[in-house]
């Protein structure tokens, strides 16, 4: 609560709050919820469960290296990421299943945690995959929604960004031993000599944590392993459109899926408040959808993908005994 980082994230939430909701009686806004036929959240719920599994079995390859962990004893880990994503500030949870995952297993938090930046890598690559299959129909976002903006621009930019990422560390991967001998040239050069120790292991340790990618089999297998777990969030979105009275094509909610969570990445309040609704209200009221029901469906979507594996989280998180604030210490005086 003290630290500026928390209210800036609240604040752009506040905004992204108001673009999503301004024009909209809330009059309307109640009863589009109220008329939603709720049954069709459990099979969303059921296959973003088994996108959540699909996660682990990902990361369990790319552990491999390092150690071999089952997935089924990284499945609650992954919750427990997910817990701290949803309920923390800052993407927390990825340090907090980094933590996790050194109490249970003793992987050593920087290199865990170069798998989960690699994970997050292959993600945005494939959000941004979502986005230009859909390039077509991206005039009519920018056309019609009054907020998106240019979205083709964006993908363009997100494409090098992450592209980039993904280049920078297939190269360290490849060639450890000339990363390791640059990371050493500029710690001799730019830092003091009581932290060079310090930071060479701490490099050796995120080098390790990328060996997976030395592997072309295992990229391409990561890569296919994306593209599976976000068409099965997907999924969730076209079962939790059938809850309300429209319809638009999977490809659309692809394209939805795709720009919410980029928009994600901006900061904002523990949950993606805000960020995650108004891009996708003003999706779908550019392929017609009336905007009570639009925004009813994405409000009803956000909280069908944050409650149910935010509660499996915490539920993990009591059986594991684990005081978040303390570990949460613990692991950024490591990282």
């Amino acid at each position: 609560m003290k630290k500026w980082q928390f209210w800036l994230g609240l604040a752009i939430s506040l905004l992204f709050l108001y673009l999503a909701l301004r024009g909209l009686r809330l009059e309307e806004l109640g009863q589009a919820v109220i008329q939603g036929n709720y049954g069709w959240l459990l099979p969303g719920v059921a296959v973003y469960f088994l996108a959540v599994w699909a996660r682990a079995w990902r990361w369990h390859h790319l552990l491999r290296p390092l150690k071999p962990v089952s997935t089924g004893e990284l499945f609650p880990t992954v919750a427990i990421g997910y817990f701290g994503n949803n309920i923390l500030p800052a993407r927390a949870g990825e340090l907090l299943r980094a933590i996790v995952l050194k109490k249970d297993e003793g992987i050593p938090i920087s290199a865990s945690l170069a798998t989960i930046i690699v994970e997050r890598v292959f993600d945005g690559v494939v959000m941004l995959g979502f986005v230009f299959v859909n390039l077509p129909e991206v005039a009519r976002l920018t056309g019609s929604s009054g907020f998106v903006g240019d979205i083709r621009s964006l993908a363009l930019i997100g494409t090098g960004i992450f592209l980039g990422a993904l280049a920078v560390f297939l190269g360290l991967a490849m060639s450890p031993e000339r990363s390791a001998n640059l990371v050493r040239r500029v710690t001799d050069r730019w830092l003091p000599k009581r932290y060079r120790a310090k930071v060479l292991n701490l490099a050796d340790r995120f080098l390790g944590g990328l060996e997976s990618l030395r592997s072309p089999r295992l990229i391409l297998m990561v890569f296919i392993t994306s593209v599976v777990i976000w068409l099965l969030e997907t999924a969730k979105y076209w079962f939790v459109m059938h809850a309300f009275p429209f319809e638009v094509s999977f490809f659309t909610l692809m394209l939805m899926n795709g720009i919410v969570n980029l928009a994600t990445t901006i900061p904002s309040a523990p949950g993606y408040v805000g960020t995650f609704d108004a891009p996708g209200i003003a999706v779908l009221q550019a392929y017609g959808v009336e905007k009570a029901v639009a925004a009813a469906y994405t409000l009803i979507l956000h909280v069908a993908l944050w409650a149910p594996i935010t509660a499996l989280g915490g539920y993990y998180m009591l059986r594991k005994g684990i005081r978040w604030s303390e570990e949460l210490e613990a692991a950024r005086a490591e990282a």
